[in-house]
């Protein structure tokens, strides 16, 4: 994920496929696995995996805050604007049970969490 934020695409289509094969090892995966999982997909080109992880993460919970950020990423990528906001309400809605469950994943993604919900109340035009 570094190596995608600092632009490095040739090393993240080399290192991708031997993180991914990594996390497959460590069977069975759990949210935040599966959310590290999917964003690997995600920028490496490997959507239908990123969207696998989203599903089954949501599967397990509707609400569960990484599920739905993953799928909102992965709608925007799509260019279903449509299926984003959807996300992005259930996100938004979801915010205050959710973070108060504390969830060690959303300790360890609380930027994207907070990066993900200004996003979505920017989009929908909301301000809680």
């Amino acid at each position: 994920m570094l190596l995608a934020s600092q632009g490095k695409i040739d090393s993240v289509q080399f290192f991708a496929p031997m993180a991914l094969t990594a996390y497959q090892m460590l069977s069975p995966l759990n949210a935040d696995q599966r959310y590290d999982m999917g964003r690997i997909g995600e920028v490496a080109g490997a959507l239908p995996l990123a969207k696998a992880q989203a599903d089954t993460i949501l599967r397990q919970n509707p609400n569960h805050l990484l599920g739905l950020i993953l799928e909102a990423r992965l709608a925007t990528l799509a260019g279903d604007s449509s299926q984003l906001h959807s996300y992005e309400r259930r996100l938004i809605a979801a915010q205050k049970t959710e973070l108060a469950s504390k969830k060690e994943e959303y300790v360890r993604h609380q930027e994207d969490i907070t990066n993900a919900l200004q996003q979505a109340r920017k989009s929908l035009g909301t301000r809680t």
